[in-house]
């Protein structure tokens, strides 16, 4: 029985050290080829860094106002008797608007006109009168306080009358009325929208950090969404003299011209403040450009022995304009560098440049 035992236990051990063995054999010859195999060469398209202008600016979201702007509204209230103007009209200062109901008012002032030069005489008579000793001189009083009182009157009828003539406060075009005749309108109804567009203003906000960067009368541009490749060109004239203390940012508010009445109220804006170019910049291809929370970098071709190997290089992205990104580092112009077929990349990977469809313009395009 023991020697059956001893048997068994020399067998496993024979069967488990061979076991071992054929697979130290088998890693053995797969370590062994593995080292044997050509290292990979790995295609990429290359980009020569040559010195490129950025053109720098300031760009926002803008809301365009009108030069003027108003909701016509009532004084008083009243029946609307008349509807002066269309839907949409252009319509000069001073042009009434909408009528109210002044019948009333209208009786009370003719009344008023009847009677006052039959007391303005009153009072000249009892003045010369006066002058004659002949009547006192609180009978004198008395005739001129009734005949200014007369005057008064008349005039805050006048004015009464006027505030139910709804008059344009400038000139400019009409919207669309929100009143009918014969409607009955409680005072500071809002009669019809009234809008200078000759010209506009935009609106818009800054980093506080572009202050020292912009300054009364600086051009502008701006496009909107309406006209898609027009450019409308104005100037700053006016910059908020305090920062924002929440969002950090700066209020500013440019004027533009708007002859053929184009732009509206309303409308937002992608506007962009032009600043000075930058010359003789390292400009590359977003995709050139290894994002990481370590730092960012980029693969420059390293010709040496007859081999074609990369180099990793760290870089400093600046700005980003469109497919293009303006960087910073250990560069020189004319350098190759790698713009497609980075993820395989490493530091020393040896590649097989192809022909590059992307290039780089000399000089970027304005922003």
């Amino acid at each position: 029985m023991n020697r059956w035992v001893v048997g068994m236990i020399v067998v496993a051990v024979l069967a488990f050290g061979t076991v071992i063995g054929f697979n130290l054999f088998v890693n053995n010859k797969i370590e062994t080829a593995l080292a044997n195999l050509p290292e990979p060469v790995y295609p990429v398209t290359v980009q020569k860094l040559a010195p490129t202008v950025w053109p720098q600016g300031i760009q926002a979201i803008g809301f365009i106002e009108p030069n003027q702007g108003v909701n016509v509204s009532n004084e008083v209230s009243g029946i609307v008797t008349a509807i002066n103007f269309e839907n949409g009209a252009s319509i000069e200062s001073g042009a009434v608007l909408v009528n109210l109901d002044s019948s009333v008012q209208q009786a009370d002032l003719k009344a008023q006109q009847v009677q006052l030069p039959s007391a303005r005489d009153d009072y000249l008579r009892l003045q010369k009168l006066y002058k004659e000793r002949s009547v006192s001189e609180q009978s004198l009083e008395s005739a001129q306080s009734k005949y200014q009182a007369m005057q008064a009157n008349i005039e805050s009828l006048q004015a009464t009358i006027a505030q139910r003539e709804i008059k344009a406060p400038f000139t400019g075009q009409l919207g669309i009325r929100n009143v009918n005749l014969g409607q009955y309108v409680s005072a500071g109804t809002d009669i019809v929208r009234l809008d200078d567009l000759s010209s506009m203003r935009v609106r818009f906000s800054i980093p506080q950090a572009d202050i020292g960067k912009i300054s009364i009368a600086q051009p502008i541009s701006l496009t909107v969404e309406a006209f898609p490749g027009r450019e409308y060109k104005g100037k700053i004239n006016a910059i908020e003299p305090v920062v924002n203390n929440q969002t950090g940012l700066v209020a500013v508010q440019a004027e533009l011209p708007n002859d053929d009445r184009s732009l509206r109220g309303g409308m937002f804006a992608d506007v962009n403040i032009a600043l000075t170019n930058l010359d003789k910049q390292f400009v590359v291809p977003q995709t050139a450009i290894v994002f990481a929370l370590y730092g960012n970098s980029i693969f420059v071709v390293d010709k040496k022995d007859n081999e074609t190997r990369v180099k990793q290089v760290t870089v400093d992205v600046l700005a980003r304009s469109g497919n293009n990104a303006l960087i910073s580092g250990d560069l020189k112009f004319d350098e190759d560098v790698v713009t497609t077929g980075i993820l395989n990349l490493g530091n020393s990977t040896e590649v097989n440049i192809v022909p590059n469809p992307i290039t780089v313009p000399d000089k970027m395009p304005q922003l």
